[in-house]
């Protein structure tokens, strides 16, 4: 079996042909759905994708041990000059293992940035957005704190929830050790991560706690038990499809829990009003596409400073996919721009 690096490079080879090769490889011409037109890459891999079981087949503890090897070959290179350190902070059940980001050109007026990653709360770990986090660090110029969060189903909703408000909490109040503000902190995750960053927002605000300085929102899920018209169009999706996210849904809820309930479904909360400025980001080839527009109209439609952008050519989780997606790679450097923007108070 080759090597991951021999198989990185082969993958970023067959990548780099015309776009038309690439689709002609993938078995078709043009995926052109819901008025978009996906990137000939993300097509390429997902035909590629088609080929092992679906990820609904299998067990979380099967999903989780291919999914480094899986994501490896399409991540990009760490962000240059960029520190990392292990640490653990404190959570409600025991230390939660964390790593910082502190870049070399750290302004030292920037908050700092509390990130949660992506996986359906079932999957994922520091690993998954280990170059995300270098990249927002290094352009935007904050120490950012990302976390191990526990997962379901051996630790269901809302453990994982609970691990991220607490490593808020956390964080924000030892800023400084970050070289930040005293104080002062954001709130950022993609996917379920972006979840809990919305959740946590509502969470502080119903305890009377200060909003976060900024709450980044990349391709989120709000809405658990949305029937939203992209949860059809783009059912088939890679690498979310509908039956992934029902597959995610059915081990991260307790067969109690209510669907409708905002610490679930921040979508579902009535009023948003007084909640942290925000940047939130959509794919235009995902299920959760329509209600992560939906939470950014409904954010400001409360007042609530906000700035949305839908890449449409993108799929789900495509921070990870920066080495073999030079669009996916492009967007997130836009993103992290909008959020230094963002940590200056520059969102209106």
């Amino acid at each position: 079996m080759a090597s991951a690096a021999t198989q990185r490079l082969i993958l970023r080879t067959l990548l780099s042909l015309p776009a038309p090769l690439l689709r002609l490889m993938s078995g078709g011409g043009v995926v052109y759905q819901g008025g978009r037109t996906l990137d000939p890459r993300f097509q390429f891999l997902a035909a590629q994708a088609r080929r092992a079981p679906a990820l609904s087949t299998l067990s979380p503890e099967e999903v989780r041990r291919g999914e480094v090897a899986g994501l490896g070959p399409v991540m990009g290179d760490p962000e240059p000059g960029v520190a990392c350190e292990p640490l653990a902070v404190e959570g409600p059940s025991g230390p939660i293992p964390a790593r910082s980001y502190r870049p070399d050109n750290q302004c030292p007026t920037a908050p700092l940035l509390v990130f949660a990653h992506m996986g359906g709360g079932v999957i994922g770990g520091l690993e998954t957005t280990h170059v995300f986090c270098t990249l927002l660090a290094a352009i935007a110029r904050c120490p950012v704190l990302s976390v191990d969060y526990r997962l379901a189903p051996e630790h269901r909703f809302p453990a994982g929830l609970d691990d991220v408000l607490s490593a808020y909490r956390w964080g924000r109040d030892n800023a400084e050790r970050f070289g930040a503000p005293k104080g002062l902190a954001a709130i950022a995750g993609d996917s379920m991560g972006g979840n809990f960053a919305a959740v946590v927002c509502q969470e502080l605000k119903r305890a009377g706690e200060p909003q976060p300085v900024l709450q980044l929102l990349v391709y989120p899920c709000v809405d658990v038990a949305s029937e939203s018209a992209s949860m059809t169009i783009y059912a088939d999706a890679f690498p979310l499809s509908r039956a992934t996210m029902d597959w995610f849904v059915g081990h991260y809820m307790t067969p109690d829990a209510d669907p409708a309930d905002p610490r679930l479904s921040p979508l579902r909360q009535k009023n948003l009003s007084g909640l942290a400025p925000a940047v939130v980001v959509t794919a235009g080839f995902d299920p959760l596409l329509d209600q992560g527009e939906a939470y950014a109209r409904r954010l400001k439609a409360a007042g609530v400073p906000v700035v949305y952008r839908c890449y449409d050519s993108l799929a789900h989780a495509f921070v990870a996919f920066t080495g073999a997606v030079p669009s996916a790679d492009t967007a997130c450097r836009e993103i992290a721009g909008l959020v230094r923007e963002g940590l200056e108070g520059r969102i209106a």
